[in-house]
């Protein structure tokens, strides 16, 4: 990955077998030195460097910062932010709040699932798509209605949600 496809910091993922470039963790944590209680913004930073929060990366935190790696895993398995599993360029959230349900987000999730092959929670295989079904974006006027990347699309139809996604490179 790269920033222009997800506006973060990530670094590109290591291919089969190499080791992960630590060099931005090793800034992070230059950055957070001496700091108590620094775990949150610690993790935060390297979620935003890696894009999720691989094992080298923990345990390079547990043994730079002194912190039990299990205390970090705790942490980021406490809070919904944090993601163990690598994720697709694109994050794909459909509400299926009431407001959503009603007006067919049923089948907006139904089309996603058959034309990218990916289904509510998971990434595709080639790691462009993400997808998340979330219970309420508090847009519930222009429902249904999916947010792609920070952005909001209202009272979508299945085919145009399908379309939108395929057009995102």
């Amino acid at each position: 990955m790269n920033a222009s496809e997800n506006g973060s910091t990530c670094v590109p993922e290591a291919a089969a077998g190499e080791p992960l470039d630590l060099t931005p963790l090793d800034h992070i944590l230059e950055e957070f030195k001496g700091r108590r209680g620094a775990v949150i913004p610690i993790l935060q930073r390297a979620q935003d460097a890696y894009g999720y929060l691989p094992r080298e990366v923990l345990r390079a935190i547990s043994q730079k910062t002194l912190i039990p790696l299990n205390q970090l895993y705790g942490v980021a398995t406490f809070y919904a932010q944090f993601h163990l599993q690598r994720r697709g360029r694109h994050l794909v959230r459909i509400c299926d709040g009431t407001a959503c349900h009603v007006r067919g987000s049923g089948k907006n999730v139904e089309a996603v699932e058959r034309s990218l092959g990916v289904g509510p929670g998971q990434t595709s295989e080639d790691y462009k798509y993400t997808l998340e079904i979330v219970y309420c974006l508090g847009s519930c006027g222009l429902a249904p209605i999916a947010v792609v990347d920070d952005k909001v699309y209202a009272r979508l139809a299945p085919e145009a949600l399908v379309q939108r996604l395929e057009s995102l490179e």
